[in-house]
């Protein structure tokens, strides 16, 4: 009865029938835009979909060795009290303080080096920055030296702040190279440049470090920059401390050791630091997504060290920022490239 009540409904009343013909339009469209990317509502896919991501580019490396090493010291920091820098280097090196270095000249030495005129020793950073500074200082570093040194500009000189925003000069340009020519043949890099910002009267934001560059015997420039990790809510990987219900995103830069192992990102001119005892020791933080296994993958171009091997593969956008993942780079090695 129930059949035949439909038959003469599907006979007599045209709505049944254009109602049917909708329904069966709307199904149709909405499986064409599933399959050629569009989002669909969740009742018209199917059990047996699954989605496909395809896994991200991973960056090709290269391994060099970084024989230098500078950090901010201890002690306070300004124009006329001078500041305290912390060198660390596998060699024996030179440590070159320029005061008020100016912008133009210190860019025009990097693309000179990059150009074939290569500032490999000392007296190639002299010879192109001290006619355009304030003051320069120069200081020999061991191999063995660990202590920091006090950089200040003389008193007689009466210089306290470097003129008003926006400035031509930097207030501090920090220079390590290798002070014999027997380790610049073997080490790649031949030269740290650091940029650091120093306050005085007319600015005073906090001294830090602005710009690290790494220059290479074969006239390249690398560009050193920091790596964001979450916080851990283990006790072992964690920071004494970090909180990581009200403190998730809480950037924290690994400085780079001197004489670990600096990733180096070919034909990218770009070197992201790692402190890689922390990675090999098994000491860094849990993958934000499984919680099962060490992070070892560098999202880029955000920075994000998050995730582990396993879990880099499932996701389109970064879990800590949401941007777009565009390529990967592994922090550590695995044990069949450590081979070849």
């Amino acid at each position: 009865m129930a059949g035949g009540f439909i038959i003469t409904l599907y006979e007599y009343s045209p709505l049944f029938y254009i109602s049917v013909v909708s329904l069966c339009f709307v199904v149709t469209v909405a499986m064409v835009l599933g399959w050629v990317g569009f989002d669909v509502p969740v009742i018209l896919h199917s059990s047996d979909d699954t989605d496909s991501i395809l896994p991200t580019t991973e960056k090709q490396m290269v391994q060099v060795t970084n024989p230098f090493s500078l950090e901010m010291g201890s002690g306070s920091a300004s124009v006329t009290d001078g500041v305290w820098l912390k060198p660390c280097c596998l060699e024996p090196c030179v440590l070159s303080c320029f005061w008020g270095c100016e912008v133009s000249v210190l860019q025009r030495a990097l693309l000179a080096h990059q150009g074939g005129s290569r500032f490999s020793t000392p007296q190639h950073f002299q010879e192109a920055l001290r006619r355009f500074s304030h003051h320069c200082q120069s200081f020999f570093i061991s191999s063995e030296d660990r202590q920091e040194r006090h950089i200040c500009i003389p008193a007689d000189q009466g210089l306290s702040d470097f003129g008003p925003l926006p400035r031509q000069r930097y207030p501090l340009v920090a220079v390590l190279t290798l002070a014999e020519k027997e380790a610049r043949d073997t080490y790649n890099i031949v030269a740290s440049v650091t940029v650091i910002h120093v306050p005085d009267d007319k600015y005073n934001l906090s001294a830090r470090i602005l710009f690290q560059y790494l220059l290479t015997s074969q006239g390249n420039m690398y560009e050193l920059k920091a790596l964001f990790m979450s916080a851990s809510s283990s006790g072992e990987s964690g920071h004494p401390g970090t909180d990581p219900m009200t403190r998730p995103n809480e950037p924290e830069r690994e400085e780079e050791e001197a004489g670990k192992v600096a990733s180096v990102v070919e034909d990218d001119d770009e070197e992201e630091e790692e402190d890689d005892k922390g990675w090999s020791e098994g000491q860094g933080r849990d993958c934000v997504v499984c919680q099962n296994a060490a992070i070892n993958r560098v999202l880029l171009p955000c920075r994000h060290a998050c995730v582990c091997d396993s879990c880099v593969s499932h996701f389109k956008h970064c879990p800590i920022c949401r941007a777009f993942i565009q390529e990967s780079f592994a922090l550590t090695l695995g044990p069949a490239a450590y081979e070849q």
